[in-house]
């Protein structure tokens, strides 16, 4: 009786004392605390101008007017016009749209599932390479590109991989386990050879810009890509919402029914508050980039230049310039990742071992990549990774104090 009254009292202190640690929130890539003024213009209209932008009362086409002013303010973040934004549920609807959606129109076209080519990498988000997975089931045919130890793309085999039935190349701008960032420009530069070549505006490139919107460069007309994804969620946003770049002239097809919203393709009503906390999220973004990605990428680099000092086994996970600025990916062979992530819970600190979608795997794919594949012998090195993403709110003494509790749990 007595054991059992002290180990709950125990289990209780314990609780107590975790709760009321201060905790520093490194896993930005998950997800983000959604801003103040993002949060106001939402909860304006979730009790004032709550109409559905469908209707045709005085509710609806003020509802239907904030709805196409967030149009055009994330148009105008990234060099598009507002017809070609598709607002949808996240990043992974997004995604699916764009994958799916672009298969979908070249069957409505007539091609046959066997005749079309897919191209992706071999570390992309489960929200593309799932998709790929059900039309390769269909019969269609898809080339996922190595990368190399440092997480790039492999451009040769890239180059190579391309076919007159290629039909679309996903990519993800930045990866959202070590946060490389792929060469978008030179595979651009493959793409439009190809097309010049062969006379053909296939392939239509896909880009998954979820991790990068806050820090790279999302100007559609200078990256030159057919499709981008958006997602709230990384952008100091609501979750449950996101948007797609469609360019004019791309053949996509809808793979969800029920209504005629966002031209078809997005059947259902609008979020309005989502969406206008989509577009209020990007306008603080376009202000902040540049000045938050400098501070951001010293953070980063003062642990890359650390870390040995205090975990002198720790490993960095991928390229260590090539990488989005708030993006530490270690490993530290002969302990396990997650129960790693646990104990630095414990202690305060806010991290992960690979992307949230992931989490029920047993290690990270990704990391399995850089290494060779899945019968690598250095297998642990999967097990024991550690992700910390920085955000607005991460001070180098958070950095400090992470570098000494990393010390202490080895």
């Amino acid at each position: 009786m007595n054991k059992c009254f002290f180990a709950k009292f125990a289990r209780n202190v314990f609780l107590l004392y975790t709760f009321f640690v201060k905790k520093i929130y490194l896993d930005n890539a998950s997800s983000t605390k959604v801003d103040e003024k993002v949060f106001k213009k939402m909860a304006e209209y979730c009790i004032e101008d709550y109409g559905n932008p469908s209707s045709i009362h005085s509710f609806g086409l003020s509802a239907k007017k904030a709805l196409e002013k967030a149009r055009e303010d994330v148009a105008l973040f990234i060099n598009a016009h507002p017809r070609e934004i598709i607002f949808t549920s996240g990043g992974t609807e997004a995604n699916n749209l764009a994958v799916l959606g672009v298969f979908k129109a070249m069957k409505l076209l007539g091609k046959k599932p066997e005749d079309l080519h897919f191209v992706t990498t071999e570390i992309e988000h489960s929200s593309v390479s799932a998709c790929l997975e059900e039309i390769g089931k269909e019969g269609g045919r898809v080339d996922y590109i190595n990368v190399g130890k440092d997480g790039i793309i492999d451009l040769d085999e890239f180059k190579k991989s391309l076919s007159q039935n290629t039909a679309l190349v996903s990519i993800g701008y930045a990866n959202s386990e070590i946060g490389v960032i792929q060469p978008i420009k030179e595979i651009m530069k493959s793409v439009r050879h190809f097309r010049k070549e062969n006379n053909s505006k296939l392939p239509y490139v896909h880009l998954d810009a979820s991790q990068a919107t806050p820090y790279l460069n999302t100007n559609v007309e200078e990256l030159g890509i057919d499709l981008m994804t958006i997602d709230g969620q990384k952008i100091y946003g609501p979750k449950g919402v996101g948007a797609l770049y469609v360019r004019d002239d791309v053949s996509i097809s809808p793979i969800t029914f029920g209504g005629g919203q966002e031209k078809g393709l997005k059947p259902g009503t609008e979020n309005v508050p989502a969406i206008l906390g989509l577009a209020e999220a990007v306008k603080i973004v376009s202000d902040t980039k540049v000045k938050e990605s400098e501070r951001l990428e010293q953070l980063r680099n003062y642990f890359f230049q650390h870390v040995r000092e205090f975990v002198p086994k720790a490993v960095i996970n991928g390229h260590l310039t090539e990488r989005l600025p708030n993006n530490i990916n270690i490993s530290i062979p002969g302990k396990d990742g997650e129960f790693m992530v646990l104990q630095l819970d414990e202690r305060g600190f806010v991290c992960s071992t690979r992307s949230a979608c992931e989490s029920s795997a047993d290690s990270s794919f990704v990391i399995k990549a850089l290494l060779g594949g899945p019968d690598h012998k250095d297998e642990n090195r999967a097990i024991s990774s550690i992700r910390f993403t920085l955000g607005k709110e991460t001070r180098l003494s958070d950095i400090k104090n992470l570098l000494r509790t990393l010390s202490e749990i080895v």
